[in-house]
C-alpha cells in the first residue's frame, strides 16, 4: 500500500547516531528491508521522539539512493501493538530474524503480512511458540527454502504418519530407522506442512526443523534476543517457581 508515496513500515531496530539522530532498520511492506537515517529524531523537540519504535505500524516516506535513505515524513498507522514478558522478547526475536536474514531492498510483501499475523498472534496468545514456528516457516519459504515435508525424499512415496525421517539438506526427508536430532515422525512432518500443530511432539518438532534450516543463515553469531530473553525472563521464572 502507497498513499501519496507513504509506505506501511514498521522499526525492526534503532540505534544512536551522532548526537540527535537514529539509524533505523526497518521492513517495509513494498520495498522490504531498508535503512534509514532519521535526523534530528532524538533532539528535545522532535515530534519523532517518541514515534519511531518497534511494533508500531507506521506510514514513511524517505528519500536518497544509496543504501541509507534519510527519512522525510513518518506517521503512526494506529499505537504500538501491546507485547509484554516473553512476547515482547519474542516480538524481538521475529524482528532479529528478518533484520539479520532478509537481502536489504527485496520487496518480500507476502511476509510483511506473516510480520503482521505474528505480531498480532503474540499480542492475543498464552504461549508464543506456535506463532513463532509458522513465522519462521513462512520467512524460510520467501527466501526460497524450499522443502517437501509431504513426500519421502528417496521413493518418492507420501509420508507416512508412523514411520520416521531422517533431514538430508537439500534433499529433502528419506525414511529411516535411525533416530537423532535429524530425525522427524511422518506425523510431525505432516504438521509442519500444514503449519498447525495439536500436540506437544509436533510444536517441538517444528522448533526443531527450524533451528536446523535457520542456522546457516544465521551464522555462529548469537541471538541478541534470544540472550536477553535467557538474562531477564529465564531468572524471573525461576524465582517464582513458573
Amino acid at each position: 500500500m502507497s498513499l501519496d508515496g507513504l509506505q506501511r513500515c514498521f522499526v525492526l531496530h534503532r540505534r544512536p547516531y551522532s548526537e540527535s539522530s537514529l539509524i533505523l532498520d526497518v521492513f517495509s511492506e513494498e520495498y522490504g528491508r531498508m535503512s534509514i537515517m532519521a535526523k534530528g529524531a532524538r533532539g528535545k523537540r522532535s515530534n519523532l521522539k517518541g514515534l519511531l519504535q518497534p511494533f508500531t505500524p507506521l506510514l514513511i516516506k524517505w528519500f536518497g539512493k544509496g543504501s541509507m535513505k534519510t527519512l522525510r515524513q513518518a506517521e503512526p498507522i494506529s499505537l504500538g501493538i501491546p507485547l509484554s514478558g516473553i512476547m515482547l522478547y519474542s516480538a524481538m526475536y521475529v524482528n532479529e530474524l528478518v533484520d539479520r536474514i532478509l537481502a536489504p531492498e527485496i520487496p518480500y510483501p507476502e511476509l510483511f503480512h506473516d510480520y503482521l499475523q505474528v505480531l498480532s498472534e503474540l499480542a492475543q496468545s498464552d504461549n508464543p511458540e506456535p506463532a513463532l514456528r509458522r513465522f519462521e516457516l513462512a520467512l524460510l519459504s520467501s527466501i526460497g527454502y524450499g522443502v517437501d515435508f509431504l513426500h519421502c525424499a528417496g521413493t518418492g512415496e507420501p509420508v507416512d504418519p508412523n514411520m520416521t525421517y531422517r533431514y538430508r539438506e537439500q534433499k529433502g526427508f528419506i525414511a529411516s530407522v535411525r533416530r537423532d536430532n535429524l530425525t522427524f515422525m511422518g506425523d510431525e512432518l505432516i504438521a509442519i506442512s500444514e503449519r498447525r500443530f495439536t500436540t506437544k511432539a509436533q510444536l517441538q518438532a517444528a522448533k526443531r526443523f527450524t533451528r536446523i534450516a535457520l542456522k546457516p543463515y544465521l551464522g555462529s553469531k548469537p541471538l541478541k534476543s534470544r540472550e536477553l530473553f535467557r538474562q531477564t525472563i529465564l531468572p524471573r521464572a525461576r524465582s517464582t517457581g513458573k
